[in-house]
């Protein structure tokens, strides 16, 4: 008779036994819940290790009655912000043991917001991540309608709402920073090209520009301002706008790193020396701003830590509703960093 070697599964049980753990910690230790004790964590890890253990994913869900799929809610794929958002959204999923089903709004406006919710919800899933932007009235129906949905809901760049939870980049600390970093660079007429400003994301880096000169002392008007969509081609035609309208401009911010490359090109063709005559500095931080010519100044975000924050954050919203365990709305934001190039200096 032929003998079987298979050895007998690990389970979960075993590993609290071995660990001398409930199975609930040893849950939140491989779901990388922030408030288990470092000790108690590393002590499951090395048991986990030692046993072999590996979660069986359809055993997980039937005894804890989840699907472990997470709805994401996208706008704008075309937009390199929104891309690089999911990357991070896609990874901490995967690490943290969940799918993603994912829908896709087709425009601005609010008309599929229910069918949106109810196709996400017809699939039982346990969360939803709302990645698509504040832009215009999109996001009022949140108030009025957040407390008939029976999952946890996390938005992502969007205005700070009492009770909501979100995750966003500080957009307006980003453009005191750049703006602070010019003035440190000795420019006094610091013009801004824009995105557009039905998006909050862009207002906000509109504000932090506006408020940074007030606070100096610097009177800021509309003439010093002109208005892109996030495209080179606007940024271009923005610029054009901003040289007839505000000539003695020595520096411009620009609210992402697509439209300052078309700043960099449209000096270079008119002759306007960069930095010397002009320093330039984008927002994004997208990789190919380091090989420009100048390479490009810029306030980098970190959107692949924002998309991981917003799973780490619903994931633990979950789990307490699990558990029936309250847990307070929070609004986190992703402080971004200046990154010094060719394309500024001091004069």
């Amino acid at each position: 008779m032929i003998l079987s070697d298979r050895r007998k599964r690990v389970t979960i049980k075993d590993v609290a036994q071995a660990a001398g753990v409930s199975t609930q910690t040893v849950s939140r230790v491989m779901n990388k819940f922030s408030y288990v004790s470092g000790e108690t964590r590393q002590r499951v890890e090395d048991v986990v290790e030692q046993l072999g253990y590996r979660p069986s994913t359809l055993a997980r869900s039937l005894s804890q009655q989840r699907s472990y799929t997470l709805g994401v809610v996208t706008f704008g794929l075309k937009y390199i912000g929104p891309a690089r958002t999911l990357n991070g959204v896609a990874d901490k999923a995967d690490e943290l043991g969940y799918m993603l089903l994912m829908k896709e709004l087709d425009n601005f406006n609010t008309n599929r917001i229910d069918d949106v919710i109810d196709s996400l919800l017809a699939r039982q899933v346990d969360g939803i991540v709302w990645v698509a932007p504040e832009i215009g009235d999109n996001h009022t129906w949140v108030e009025e309608r957040m407390n008939k949905i029976p999952v946890p809901v996390l938005f992502l760049a969007m205005q700070p709402r009492n009770g909501i939870s979100s995750v966003a980049t500080d957009n307006y600390q980003g453009a005191v920073l750049a703006i602070q970093h010019l003035l440190d660079c000795g420019r006094k007429n610091i013009g801004h090209i824009s995105g557009p400003l039905s998006w909050w994301e862009a207002d906000e880096r509109k504000r932090g520009w506006k408020e940074t000169l007030s606070a100096a002392g610097f009177d800021v008007c509309e003439k010093r301002c002109a208005e892109g969509n996030w495209s080179s081609s606007s940024g271009e035609q923005a610029f054009i706008q901003l040289l007839d309208s505000f000539p003695e401009m020595d520096a411009v911010f620009v609210a992402n790193d697509q439209m300052a490359l078309s700043v960099l090109r449209e000096s270079h063709r008119r002759g306007i020396n960069v930095p010397e005559e002009l320093a330039v500095i984008g927002f994004d931080n997208i990789p190919e701003s380091a090989y420009f010519h100048p390479s490009l100044t810029t306030i980098s975000q970190d959107l692949q830590l924002l998309g991981e924050q917003a799973v780490q954050n619903i994931v633990e919203m979950i789990q307490a509703r699990q558990e029936n365990r309250p847990i307070p709305a929070q609004s986190i934001f992703i402080q971004p960093t200046l990154v010094i190039r060719e394309s500024s200096m001091r004069i």
